[in-house]
């Protein structure tokens, strides 16, 4: 039987309320449990009864998407949705698994959610798992260790494209398509791994300068396999004087 998620939908703008909505319920796995009309009314909710993901706007009155996650103790996984594309950065500083911008679409909700449930499933494993994973040992040479499955997976760099952060977990997109998944933050990964060779681009990826295929005009990465990766305004500069030391003159 398909184990099914519980979620919650908060939007003041019943617009886009209603499109978030149909969408969620259109993913099998997923259950809808309540959609309310601001943050007091989801907090009230998300207090009494277990839920899974929280599909949340962030500029609501009374409460905003921000702060209800922050007046929250042990929060469930949140998705923000909004128009406003500056929020994110902030988002991805309370540990948000996801920032969609307005207008959803179905596909978009659901690569969502999908990394919502690998998180979900992730940390459980991960507390039934008595391993201390986050003490996981990365060296700067060609290769580093990380702990996986209760032993220990080597990594080549060479085979590593990007790393993604997923809370207190990291995604390691291989090439071919292969990934691992381990306990050690985005920011102990960068402090670890060799600065000639990554690179911090975004409040949530790091990836590796010498599987960059291009650069779009957009301001997006373009990497081996067909993975594009946004650059964060704080990190635009430093990747672009890097890249135009690389730039043959005319």
């Amino acid at each position: 039987m398909q184990k099914t998620y519980k979620c919650l939908i908060a939007d003041d703008n019943i617009i886009d309320r209603d499109a978030v909505e149909m969408y969620v319920g259109k993913i099998d796995n997923l259950q809808i449990v309540a959609v309310c009309n601001d943050g007091l009314e989801a907090t009230a909710v998300i207090k009494s009864t277990a839920i899974d993901i929280v599909f949340s706007d962030i500029d609501m009155p009374d409460l905003s998407g921000l702060e209800l996650i922050q007046t929250l103790q042990n929060a469930p996984v949140f998705i923000f949705i909004s128009s406003y594309a500056e929020h994110a950065a902030e988002s991805y500083n309370l540990d948000v698994i996801d920032f969609i911008v307005k207008p959803v679409s179905l596909a978009r909700l659901i690569k969502a959610s999908n990394k919502a449930i690998e998180y979900i499933e992730l940390k459980k494993s991960v507390l039934n798992n008595t391993t201390d994973n986050s003490t996981a040992p990365v060296n700067t040479s060609n290769y580093f260790f990380i702990r996986e499955d209760n032993g220990y997976t080597k990594i080549n760099t060479g085979d590593l494209v990007f790393i993604e952060s997923m809370g207190n977990f990291s995604r390691l997109q291989m090439l071919q398509q292969k990934k691992h998944i381990t306990l050690v933050s985005l920011k102990n990964m960068e402090e670890q791994l060799p600065a000639e060779q990554f690179m911090r681009v975004h409040k949530q990826f790091i990836i590796n300068l010498h599987h960059i295929t291009a650069i779009t005009a957009e301001g997006e990465i373009k990497l081996i396999g067909g993975e594009i990766i946004p650059v964060g305004a704080a990190y635009k500069a430093n990747l672009l004087d890097v890249i135009n030391k690389k730039v043959f003159s005319r």
